[in-house]
């Protein structure tokens, strides 16, 4: 059997006296998508920055096709294809669409010698980008702060995804948005694991996750209490073993010694 795109094995992390994680793993494959549950203080958004490189395990490990990775920093992790959109977008508002698009990333040409930022590229390349996606913004010369919510969701998913990502981490990425914007976050997903590209999703509204994802792992008070495929599974099933923290279908039903 060939490795997953994804392994954390053994993920712990504590902060002073509070242990934000205990021995939690994930396995995930290409062009999947897995939805992150569970209450506040789960430890979900914990794991994430974790694999987005923003925060450092104190044990466990990381492997991406099989190989341990080590990522020091979010540069890190983004260099080996993993992107996060955090809740509050992480955008610069001053800064236009296309700026924020290639911030770190800038394109430059060469004029008598010097180098210069390329604007007309990088724009016409944002525009390619929100095309492909299907998501629409009025103008990428336009500041971010200028744009609804839903258009400054889209300018962090174009981020995040224009350039050659593995796996898009969205932290509650319909939350404080109506409904059309919804639809469409959730026919950008729907292209991406069309794509090949992975998704995982950290949200409290399970009717996105039903929607366009493959499987649900519930987490409570920094561990992983279960996880179900999204067609062998229901809200009252999923609400219960978020209260408890138990995986009563387990308990009932344990798994055979393979041997």
């Amino acid at each position: 059997m060939s490795a997953p795109m994804l392994e954390m094995r053994g993920i712990s992390k504590t902060f002073g006296a509070v242990t934000a994680l205990s021995n939690v793993s994930l396995r995930l494959e290409a062009g999947s998508v897995l939805g992150l549950i569970g209450d506040n203080a789960a430890g979900k958004s914990t794991l994430m920055k974790i694999l987005a490189g923003a925060l450092r395990p104190d044990s466990g490990e990381i492997l991406l096709d099989g190989a341990p990775v080590n990522f020091a920093h979010p540069i890190a992790a983004r260099d080996a294809g993993i992107e996060m959109i955090y809740q509050d977008f992480a955008l610069v508002p001053e800064l236009t669409v296309t700026q924020n698009i290639f911030l770190g990333r800038e394109i430059t040409r060469s004029i008598a010698g010097l180098r210069v930022l390329d604007r007309s590229t990088m724009n016409a390349r944002s525009e390619e980008m929100f095309a492909a996606l299907g998501l629409r913004v009025p103008a990428v010369t336009l500041p971010v702060q200028a744009l609804s919510g839903g258009q400054q969701q889209a300018v962090a998913i174009a981020r995040a995804t224009g350039f050659a990502a593995r796996l898009v981490i969205m932290d509650e990425p319909t939350a404080n948005l109506g409904a059309p914007a919804i639809a469409r976050v959730r026919e950008t997903i729907t292209r991406l694991k069309n794509a090949g590209v992975a998704v995982i999703i950290i949200s409290h509204r399970l009717e996105d996750i039903f929607a366009v994802g493959d499987r649900f792992m519930v987490m409570k008070q920094g561990h992983l209490v279960g996880d179900r495929n999204v067609d062998d599974t229901d809200n009252a099933d999923l609400v219960e073993m978020i209260v408890t923290g138990v995986d009563a279908r387990a308990a009932r039903d344990p798994v055979a010694d393979p041997t």
